[in-house]
């Protein structure tokens, strides 16, 4: 039971609010100075009359903070312009132009804010407020919608409707309004225009990891023994053994009507670059090994593939046991979006499957996790789970089978509108982390890895380190590949390879980081230093200590 707050406690949190709002104030005076002088004026011509001398000595002088701008931006304080109700635009006669446009201005802010996707309600104004939409008037805005995306070269792909009838009508509402979520994408220009979004894949040994991916990429079903893995693996011995060893990457496409990109000839997988060509989104899979004799291998893949979502692969008749514990706790200390997705379900009996759910869920629900477990069943659920998934206490699980596919068209819909993660920072300072090197002949020596911010152009002269010594080495982007595509250019928060002047590949390795070059030279290198709570977490899992390490620093709950 909570304690009564004393009354002296309470006076002390009011004017503590009170000094803030003054303070938010004067701020918003020295940004809108106009607006504050005006108010100011009627203020103390009220107060005193029109002939005082007080209006000339109303606003004291006060020290700007810039550091407050993003807080009121984001509170978004300043009275906002008098806008057009999204019905008047949607509903709109055919031949105004004036609204269309206007229309599509919105639609365009939106796609900026979303990466190049955004979801849009139909049958919602911005604050909530239902548009009471009738069926003949959905019909009119989803047509008028789908011109005004065109107008910005995009496309529109209906995901749910309510009311309206028909495959993709969800539970119906008391009040009869028609409404419905669309998904609107950009159609990329260039390849550097595609939407990208990276998902590390762990689980335990034999969870179906490599498979459930081979399924999903070439679109045919598993045999039960392992066909639709085989090529994901990169050694012989994988393919002998079964086991992933090493960091396997995978993509996945989706066009800008939310189509999985396939090949038209059953069997066939195609390649890296004809996915690229023809997605307007490409999903990013990193496969990592799951048993505990490469930990070391996985964790590094966990963290230089910098994944925006974590998927935990559980096998039905397994359960949560081994290496995924660890896997979990690991993506739980990177603060990273999980998603689970229970395999071979087909082969579970019902008694063992109710007892690996119920595993899983009170494991989640445990105060080292903290997640909301939610079990995707059907086309709404999974809708309305996606558009939700930018909470990271939300934790959605699928229960699939490679061999029947069942409920693998669900997987596919919540991939196709998983929202954009991640912060990236275009602006800052161009920073490139290698995560692996390659020789490659007649083009030299190749690294690729994740650019951490900024934007780097072929040609650009950049920093290579550092060595062994602590030193840098000067260099130039010969080149730029994303997805086995050339490029011009990559930005914050895009995965790519570059090819480089005049560097042997036996001087890079794993680790180093591209910088661009300044006038100030290379940045000062340091072999010590001293971490505590989070930090040292982070130092431990980029060494690869154990989970325990990472416990003993954060104080995270042991996951059992």
């Amino acid at each position: 039971m909570a304690s009564k707050q004393a009354p002296h406690e309470r006076r002390k949190g009011e004017a503590a609010l009170s000094d803030f709002a003054e303070y938010v104030e004067r701020q918003q005076a020295l940004r809108y100075p106009n607006k504050a002088a005006q108010s100011q004026t009627a203020t103390a011509l009220a107060a005193t009359g029109p002939n005082s001398t007080l209006s000339s000595k109303i606003a004291p002088e006060v020290e700007h903070h810039a550091e407050l701008d993003d807080i009121l931006d984001s509170l978004n304080l300043s009275e906002p312009g008098p806008r057009i109700r999204l019905r008047d635009l949607l509903l709109s006669a055919p031949d105004d132009d004036a609204s269309l446009q206007k229309l599509a201005d919105i639609v365009g802010e939106r796609l900026d804010e979303g990466h190049g996707e955004s979801v849009f309600d139909i049958g919602f104004e911005n604050h909530g407020e239902s548009l009471k939409l009738t069926k003949e008037d959905w019909e009119v805005a989803y047509k008028r919608l789908s011109q005004a995306a065109a107008q910005i070269d995009a496309d529109c792909q209906l995901l749910l409707t309510k009311n309206l009838g028909g495959d993709l009508d969800g539970a119906p509402t008391r009040d009869g309004d028609v409404s419905g979520k669309v998904m609107i994408r950009r159609r990329p220009s260039a390849a550097e225009d595609v939407i990208e979004t990276r998902i590390a894949v762990v689980g335990n040994v034999d969870a179906g990891k490599s498979s459930m991916l081979g399924v999903l990429v070439k679109g045919d079903l598993d045999d039960g023994r392992g066909r639709a893995r085989v090529n994901l693996f990169r050694h012989k011995h994988e393919i002998e053994t079964g086991r992933t060893s090493s960091v396997g990457m995978e993509i996945m496409g989706f066009d800008s009507h939310g189509q999985t990109i396939l090949s038209d000839t059953p069997g066939r997988k195609l390649s890296w670059e004809e996915i690229g060509k023809r997605s307007a989104k490409v999903i990013t899979f990193t496969d990592l090994a799951g048993h505990e004799r490469y930990l070391r291998t996985t964790v590094f893949g966990l963290l230089s593939s910098s994944p925006n979502y974590c998927l935990l692969m559980v096998a039905a008749n397994n359960g949560l046991i081994g290496m995924s514990k660890e896997h979990l706790g690991i993506a739980l200390a990177l603060n990273v979006p999980i998603m689970v997705v229970i395999t071979k379900i087909d082969i579970c009996p019902p008694n063992i499957l109710e007892q690996t759910i119920t595993q899983i869920t009170r494991i989640l629900k445990s105060p080292g996790a903290r997640k909301i477990p939610i079990f995707i069943k059907n086309h709404e659920e999974c809708i309305n789970t996606a558009t939700q998934f930018v909470s990271q206490r939300i934790c959605p699980i699928f229960q699939v089978s490679n061999v029947t596919g069942e409920n693998l068209s669900l997987v596919r819909s919540f991939l196709n509108i998983l929202p954009h993660h991640g912060r990236y920072d275009a602006d800052a300072p161009f920073e490139f982390h290698v995560n692996d090197t390659f020789s490659v002949p007649h083009v030299g020596t190749v690294v690729s890895g994740i650019v951490k911010s900024g934007v780097i152009h072929a040609g650009d002269e950049v920093y290579l380190g550092p060595d062994g010594l602590g030193k840098f080495t000067t260099t130039a982007i010969r080149s730029i590949e994303r997805k086995r595509i050339g490029v011009p250019a990559a930005s914050a928060g895009q995965s790519a390879s570059f090819a480089l002047k005049r560097v042997k590949r036996k001087d890079v390795r794993k680790g180093m980081v591209v910088l661009s070059k300044t006038e100030s030279g290379p940045p000062k290198v340091y072999r010590e230093f001293i971490a505590e709570g989070k930090h040292a977490a982070s130092f431990c899992l980029h060494f690869s200590l154990p989970l325990g390490a990472i416990q003993k620093f954060c104080m995270y709950p042991n996951v059992q």
